[in-house]
């Protein structure tokens, strides 16, 4: 599949996501997950203890080190986690800082 099906594949399942929430939470599900908020804090804190978890007991496994397509599938996995959390945590973490008096 070409990147432009890819992608158009990656968006039609985020958006079917988008719909089940909103049937299963309500209306306001995504000012619940927001930047800033508790909901986009357990996504920052979650994509940390999965990139840990990448990082401790796959990267770094002797059956997987002994493979260079799997270290190198395992190394793009980790790298894609750790743009994941910075990402977010740079949004959120904006989000969440208090503004300055004006």
């Amino acid at each position: 599949m070409n990147s432009r099906g890819e992608k158009a594949e990656v968006e039609s399942l985020r958006q079917e996501l988008m719909a089940e929430f909103e049937e299963e939470q309500g209306e306001d599900w995504q000012s619940l997950n927001a930047p800033g908020t508790y909901g986009c804090h357990e996504l920052l804190d979650r994509t940390y203890l999965v990139s840990n978890m990448l990082d401790s007991y796959v990267l770094t496994h002797p059956a997987c080190v002994q493979n260079p397509q799997w270290f190198a599938l395992a190394q793009q996995a980790s790298d894609a986690l750790h743009d994941l959390y910075q990402r977010i945590s740079a949004v959120h973490l904006d989000a969440e800082a208090p503004s300055a008096p004006g």
